[in-house]
């Protein structure tokens, strides 16, 4: 019987809202690394380490119990002290930890050794005030003062940053200890003085402020993280998404977490107490708010938490841009990309106030409206964003497309700006077939798709409350995109679409998985999908565990870069649904079994980001990429899409239906879904396969909602 390997990130990461942290395995934060507890893309403490009598505690074991909760297991190494010699793990210590908007700790001391023990426990705590954006990049510049303030009698530390009207402050405050804190030299120490079978303990609160706003840590003791009021909204999360069993237990498990995954980046729409909200990215760089992200994750939980959308169209309809701004690629209607509120948007050192600097962004919005009111079948909701959709068409006609053509193109006006504004965004992403680096303006591919689906699924809104002219209008332009994209991204020698179309007008003749895209937009000519999905089977695009960003064959391919060559589990969801869209139900399947099959591998069974585009062989696992966010809410998303482009879901709430269209693979064999939501109604389905046909029945339903079978299925 072979061994299963488990794939993860070698830290501990907690979040809450905007807070995380990350740390290493024994609790500690490294010196000059990326660790540490940040709120608000500022790192609030940088280095970490406790400490018997000058030495380290070793580690046995710790972990993440819930996502916004650790526990670490330590024990003693041998020390000598002045009472005689405290032998190798005789004195235990639990650490645990519990963020909210801030942090809490406990740390819970017991004496194993048979005898009197006496030792200085100390904590080395240092705190940098960083802007995330520096830590990332490792080139810090201090630029502020620091004012470090400890009070005996309130057995407090109070670290304060500040840079001109910049503030930021963290508060360490020692409550419940068995014996009083001193401070000194960086450290808060405790002399620790236990009998035989003794115990110590110390709650330890670390408040975090903005100079205005004071964010405290929970109140209360991380052994209460089940049951407390940061675990509540858990349980509420859990009841009012959708949920789902199977035979199978390694996809139920995958579903579980990317569930839970969704609740651990729930972020209010905004400051203002709503109930609204929208998915943070990822952690830990990603902690705020984005377009793209956003939009998709929106798109993907229409199946299991479709008041995504509310939130997410609110928050970003608030920061459509209302005039050109060069300096963050702002245009009037144009969604963001990026929003920031660290030190270094704070002085405006880096253009994310918001940052504008993204080419889907404003096209997804569309999308992701439009499926709100296919999913919600809220009128008033839709209604709120007319104004906003029009802008958004405004701008994919005026400034989307830069030179008039026809087509999307990109190029930032900033210096600041990104070179790519896809989803694959890095600077290198975007490659001629010999290597070398398109020049722009860049035309994408998936960009074109995303502006035809846009305008169609405008065009059946527009009809649906009478607008005859604008909805004709819209198929007249769509229909138009559409000739004019075959005649121009079409590849006959490759049987493929070019990636792009370069300054020149060129067509980028290189293999990619964006013409996957291109599938689930409906753009791609019917008899034609075939040949583009017989390509991305292929072996230099499929790896086994995914299809990849870019071909093996390519001389760029790299399977541990960030876009050349690895898999991102949210661009094969899209793709799987691209293939189900054109009736390729066993293929999209194929997709399903790849991804969920890495995510077995993963630890929690939380799919990351991306990972490594290497090829699975027998004895093989999936490979991590270091520096991919986990938990990733797109990433953790791909699974509501592949189980849509199994069971081939259709809401069409605002005429009270849901459309069916299952094929359940033989890995798959059934599955129940309970608490769906379309519109007002609710409903429980179940699907199993009698031999190579897929049966369902509905279970229960609550609310007035008929459900069909759009094929022979029964």
């Amino acid at each position: 019987m072979s061994l299963k390997v488990t794939v993860g990130p070698p830290v501990v990461t907690i979040n809450y809202g905007h807070a995380f942290l990350v740390s290493e395995f024994d609790g500690s934060v490294a010196d000059a690394s990326e660790q540490g507890l940040y709120a608000r893309d500022t790192r609030f403490i940088s280095r970490y380490q406790l400490y018997i009598d000058g030495e380290p505690w070793v580690l046995l074991n710790s972990g993440a119990v819930t996502y916004f909760a650790s526990r670490t297991c330590l024990v003693n190494p041998r020390v000598l002290t002045e009472r005689g010699v405290i032998e190798a793990g005789t004195v235990g210590l639990m650490l645990g930890r519990m963020v909210g908007e801030a942090l809490h700790e406990d740390i819970d001391i017991r004496n194993y050794s048979g005898k009197p023990v006496r030792f200085n426990l100390e904590l080395l705590i240092r705190a940098d005030f960083a802007d995330i954006f520096e830590v990332r990049s490792k080139a810090q510049t201090r630029r502020g003062n620091i004012e470090t303030e400890w009070s005996s009698e309130q057995q407090r530390l109070v670290t304060r940053y500040a840079h001109d009207d910049f503030r930021r402050a963290l508060t360490i405050s020692v409550e419940q200890g068995t014996s009083e804190a001193r401070y000194g030299n960086g450290r808060i120490g405790f002399v620790v003085d236990l009998p035989p079978e003794g115990a110590w303990r110390a709650c330890w609160k670390y408040d975090i402020s903005d100079g205005a706003t004071l964010w405290p840590a929970p109140r209360e003791c991380t052994h209460t993280c089940h049951e407390g009021h940061l675990a509540r909204p858990v349980t509420e999360w859990k009841q009012v998404t959708t949920q789902l069993t199977t035979s199978n237990e390694e996809f139920y498990r995958l579903f579980r977490q990317s569930v839970e995954d969704m609740a651990a980046l729930r972020l209010r729409a905004d400051e203002e107490g709503s109930d609204d909200l929208l998915a943070a990215a990822g952690v830990p760089w990603f902690v705020s708010v984005f377009g793209r992200d956003s939009l998709i994750v929106s798109l993907q939980n229409m199946i299991v938490y479709p008041d995504f959308a509310r939130g997410t169209l609110k928050r970003l309809a608030a920061l459509q841009a209302d005039m050109r701004d060069d300096d963050r690629d702002a245009e009037p209607g144009k969604i963001p990309h990026e929003l920031r509120v660290g030190e270094l948007a704070h002085f405006k050192l880096i253009p994310h106030t918001p940052y504008y600097g993204t080419a889907d962004a404003t096209i997804l919005y569309i999308l992701a409206w439009h499926e709100a009111w296919k999913w919600l079948g809220d009128e008033a909701l839709i209604g709120d964003y007319e104004s906003v959709i029009l802008r958004c068409l405004q701008w994919i006609d005026d400034y989307g497309d830069r030179d008039g053509d026809g087509f999307q193109e990109y190029q930032t006006r900033s210096a600041k700006g990104y070179e790519n504004m896809g989803w694959k965004d890095a600077g290198d992403a975007v490659r001629y077939p010999d290597g070398s680096l398109v020049k722009g303006p860049k035309a994408l591919c998936e960009l074109q798709g995303y502006v035809f689906d846009a305008k169609s699924r405008v065009a059946e809104w527009a009809e649906s409350v009478g607008n005859k002219d604008l909805a004709a209008k819209l198929q007249r332009e769509a229909a138009g995109l559409q000739r004019q994209f075959e005649d121009r991204f079409w590849c006959e020698d490759l049987d493929f679409y070019a990636y792009a179309l370069d300054g020149d007008k060129k067509p980028v003749k290189t293999i990619v998985s964006n013409a996957g895209h291109l599938l689930w937009s409906g753009i791609v000519r019917p008899d034609r999908a075939a040949r583009v999905i017989r390509r991305l089977r292929e072996p230099d695009m499929w790896s086994g565990w995914g299809i990849r960003t870019l071909s093996a064959n390519h001389p760029a391919y790299n399977p541990f870069s960030y876009h050349n060559g690895s898999v991102w589990p949210h661009d094969n969801g899209i793709i799987a649904l691209g293939f189900k869209r054109y009736g390729f139900a066993e293929e999209a399947a194929m997709i399903a079994r790849d991804i969920s099959g890495a995510g077995t591998y993963f630890l929690l069974n939380r799919l990351p980001e991306l990972y490594a585009g290497v090829q699975r062989e027998p004895g093989t696992f999936p490979v991590q990429y270091l520096g991919a966010n986990v938990p990733q809410a797109w990433a953790a998303g791909s699974v509501f899409h592949l189980l849509r482009a199994i069971l081939g879901l259709e809401a069409d709430a605002p005429n009270r239906r849901l459309r069916l269209d299952p094929a359940l693979p033989p890995w798959l064999p059934d599955l129940t879904l309970r608490q769906l939501r379309v519109g007002r109604a609710t409903v429980d389905l179940r699907f199993w396969r009698e031999r190579d046909i897929t049966r369902h029945e509905v279970l229960a339903q609550q609310g007035d909602l008929l459900v069909e079978v759009r094929t022979g299925t029964s």
